[in-house]
């Protein structure tokens, strides 16, 4: 009731000052539809800063406090660290909000002539009126009796699955990781996601509208996708992990607290302080706020699941996070301190050797080496179960 009164005050008083349509009518022509468009301008930018500061205030200022009535994690042990995050993860599927999709028909494998030197197989999995494709492509060393860990590759908003094997890589930012980790012993499994800007931005606005998501449905074509690449005797069915780079990052933190079968995970270029990231501006980086990118927006999003907080959903899994400091998506230090949040839930669990940062001077790539050596370790080496 304030709020209207003085709402209303500063109303009557403007009106007050504003010349009547009689007065204008004696000056210059038109004065008083131009002092009426001025004040509605100032009357409109007036109240869509407090609705932009009010929600500032929510999004970033108040979600320490929110976050902590929301999560009550008990770190006597895993298990029962494991269950006491069990209603954030409900809550985290409701922000993802996969679809139920079934699939309807044969799977299709085909050869897949531009990586022939790898045996790779183009994958489709009919689900109704969708399909999930993608590379699939196993060592030639791979048998039933000697199965090898399988990897989810994901590439990012503006590739396809092909650049991750070093196809049409014009900047190198993949570093062909994909064929590395062919090449390293492990079978890998590359979804085709959607591409582009554009194109996301209107899909989105219909998955809104259906109240799903885009990486909700994609999540579920990786899983079909998953399920078809288990099948085959050659895969370690309890050895799978993801990696993926920019938005194949962001699928890997979205995924992952979701598909128990993952089972360490590798994120590339996408990891960040992301209350910063999505509303506060900063020459330092790119807000996403500033750009035209809304299919990044998800519903409740911020309510309770920053990087640090969704990653608490991966953990006790293996968790690296690879950044450049060059890289425009994050200013390295905020990058750092909700690194340093993450790591304090396996440091509390006493697991502390299962998430790493790899920052380097780079900008917007996979760190090949770094995550090879990661994923071999938790994988192959000293494998989580």
């Amino acid at each position: 009731m304030l709020a209207r009164h003085l709402f209303l005050v500063s109303l009557t008083i403007a009106l007050a000052t504003f010349p009547s349509r009689n007065a204008a009518a004696d000056g210059p022509s038109g004065q008083a539809d131009a002092d009426l468009k001025q004040l509605e301008e100032k009357r409109t930018d007036a109240y869509g800063a407090q609705l932009e500061a009010w929600l500032r205030g929510y999004l970033v200022d108040q979600y320490p406090q929110r976050a902590a009535k929301a999560w009550k994690r008990d770190y006597a042990s895993i298990e029962a660290y494991l269950k006491s995050v069990e209603p954030n993860r409900a809550g985290w599927r409701g922000v993802v909000k996969p679809p139920e999709l079934v699939k309807s028909g044969k799977t299709q494998r085909v050869p897949h002539p531009p990586l022939a030197d790898l045996g790779a197989e183009w994958l489709t999995v009919p689900l109704g009126a969708l399909s999930a494709e993608g590379i699939f492509a196993v060592p030639k060393g791979a048998t039933a009796e000697t199965p090898v860990p399988l990897v989810i590759v994901q590439h990012g908003i503006g590739s396809f699955p092909e650049r991750n094997f070093g196809l049409m890589d014009d900047g190198d930012a993949y570093h062909s990781y994909a064929r590395r980790l062919v090449e390293s012993g492990f079978a890998v499994i590359t979804p085709m996601n959607l591409r582009s800007v554009e194109r996301r931005n209107r899909i989105e606005r219909l998955c809104r509208l259906a109240d799903l998501s885009l990486p909700g449905i994609e999540l579920v074509r990786m899983q079909r996708l998953l399920d078809e690449a288990l099948e085959d005797p050659r895969i370690d069915r309890g050895r799978v992990g993801m990696w993926g780079l920019s938005l194949g990052g962001l699928a890997t933190m979205f995924w992952t607290p979701l598909e128990p079968r993952i089972k360490a995970a590798v994120v590339a270029g996408w990891f960040n302080h992301r209350r910063n990231k999505m509303v506060i501006p900063d020459k330092r980086y790119s807000c996403f706020l500033e750009t035209k990118e809304e299919h990044a927006f998800f519903d409740g999003w911020l309510t309770a699941y920053s990087d640090s907080d969704a990653a608490s959903l991966i953990c006790p899994r293996p968790l690296m996070i690879q950044t450049g400091k060059k890289d425009g998506i994050a200013w390295w230090p905020m990058v750092l301190e909700e690194f340093e949040a993450a790591k304090e839930h396996y440091r509390r669990l006493g697991i502390a050797d299962r998430i790493e940062m790899d920052l380097r001077d780079g900008g917007h790539e996979t760190h090949v080496e770094s995550g090879l050596r990661f994923l071999t370790k938790w994988l192959k080496e000293t494998p989580v179960r």
